[in-house]
């Protein structure tokens, strides 16, 4: 039996829209022929939201005891007795009242995949482990609960539902979110419009970083070595010298314009490298503070390393620096010169790392401030 597919609305906030957005997408299936029912819907009262679950059918909950009260979950085994080719699944990250058959809807949710069931399901941004920190610090408010990313990056498509911080409000405001008790209070506190903006770009990113892996797969799967730029990554090569600080700093400034991830590497002979003025303690603390990655690769040809090393962890940019007498990336017939021939698919900045540091100038045989390619 083949496993069902997972698609993920995600949003970057309550109120955005993702279960409205389940809810249509499930009905204009059922429209075209396809099985589908709601497994669980949350809809918190929202009219427009009620609306929308129009004629589809909908699995009764099971209601289930705990502390006294009497707690309504999502009936897991009624979907699978009834086998659906679609369940609508709301709140992936949700957490079962004790004594369910899973602790969390997102293990329900891979019961039913393995079951040959597709799952359209949503999801907030700060219920995703890996950030749910963050989150905790933007917004002062603990998620405690959560999903964790892999589930998530697993699935076949995940779309944002998005929506501008000011439209967010707005729709805060005119009742469409929360009761009329609670809207003041939100908009003061969780929904302010930097927290809102802050939510924005994070999911932004994090969906950005899915894609990364996505296109990742898909070249490797055919054997596609050509670099597609969907995010700048700049390799920085490091020669352990006081110029690594001027090079790491131009690079940095170089990244936050474009939003790139910088990689440092330093490129070490085989036999070990016995200059005494070799120390990469500097580049590896600034490229930490630059929120980059350090690698060290042992190898007698430096540029064929640099480059190697550049296509295979998809490296849109290459920044070099020249002009110290030792420096270990010299211009010219040295490696500056093959990285040059190697890459030339590779934007190479050339940095000057000797006279005047202060001008942080870029150069090259062709020319002051060139990008070569």
């Amino acid at each position: 039996m083949a496993r069902g597919k997972l698609r993920v609305y995600l949003g970057s906030a309550p109120g955005v829209g993702k279960t409205f957005r389940m809810l249509d997408e499930g009905w204009r299936r059922r429209e075209r022929g396809t099985d589908v029912v709601i497994g669980y819907v949350e809809s918190h009262k929202r009219p427009l939201t009620d609306a929308q679950v129009r004629d589809l059918e909908v699995i009764p909950r099971v209601t289930r005891n705990y502390r006294d009260a009497q707690l309504q979950e999502m009936d897991l085994e009624a979907i699978l007795a009834r086998k659906p080719q679609v369940a609508l699944v709301d709140e992936l990250a949700h957490t079962n009242v004790p004594g369910s058959t899973n602790e969390k809807r997102w293990q329900d949710v891979e019961a039913l995949l393995d079951a040959g069931i597709d799952v359209i399901t949503t999801v907030n941004i700060q219920h995703l482990e890996s950030v749910n920190d963050v989150v905790e610090k933007i917004t002062t408010v603990a998620q405690n609960e959560t999903v964790p990313d892999i589930v998530v990056r697993r699935a076949e498509q995940i779309e944002m539902v998005d929506l501008t911080p000011e439209a967010l409000r707005r729709r805060m405001a005119h009742g469409n979110i929360y009761s009329a008790d609670k809207i003041e209070t939100s908009l003061s506190n969780y929904f302010r419009v930097g927290n809102l903006s802050a939510l924005r770009e994070l999911a932004l990113l994090w969906l950005a970083d899915r894609v990364e892996d996505a296109l990742q797969h898909y070249q490797d799967d055919h054997n596609i070595d050509k670099t597609w730029e969907t995010r700048e990554r700049l390799i920085v090569g490091v020669s352990g010298s006081p110029s690594d600080e001027l090079l790491l700093r131009r690079a940095a400034r170089m990244a936050s314009r474009s939003g790139a991830v910088i990689i440092a590497v330093h490129v070490v002979s085989a036999d070990g490298d016995s200059r005494s003025d070799v120390d990469t303690k500097l580049a590896r603390q600034l490229v930490t503070e630059f929120e980059g990655a350090y690698r060290e690769i042992t190898d007698d040809d430096a540029a064929g390393a640099l480059v190697r090393f550049a296509v295979a962890e998809r490296g849109t940019q290459i920044v070099l620096g020249a002009g110290r007498p030792r420096s270990a990336f010299r211009p010219m017939g040295g490696v500056v010169e093959k990285v040059l021939r190697f890459a030339p698919t590779i934007d190479v900045h050339i940095v000057s790392a000797g006279g005047d540091k202060s001008s942080g100038a870029a150069s090259s045989g062709r020319g002051r401030g060139q990008n070569l390619r």
